[in-house]
């Protein structure tokens, strides 16, 4: 009778386990599908993100010539405060506009 019972406890641990490692291979089959997915977002990624090494190129030129042009006073603060400030002579800031 001990034996009976030794072997179906035994039996239903061997069960238990193979439910769990069965659970983990549907687990990681999982997880292979999903890190698959995963890659080919970045190569993905890599190919959209190729062209940017020569636009920044680009717009990091632009960028130093304008503020070249900022710091040499060729800079738009006249025509901005004439947008933002219509009344308001060229030239004339805020304090002496008040004056």
């Amino acid at each position: 009778m001990l034996l009976i019972l030794t072997l179906i406890t035994v039996a239903l641990v061997v069960l238990v386990l193979a439910g769990y490692l069965i659970a983990i291979a549907w687990a990681l089959l999982d997880t292979k599908k999903s890190v698959a997915a995963i890659a080919d977002g970045l190569e993905a990624v890599r190919g959209h993100t190729a062209p940017l090494p020569e636009k920044l190129t680009t717009i990091n030129g632009a960028l130093g010539a304008l503020l070249g042009d900022r710091r040499s006073g060729l800079h738009l603060d006249a025509g901005a405060a004439a947008v933002l400030h219509p009344g308001r002579p060229a030239g004339q800031d805020a304090a002496s506009a008040r004056q």
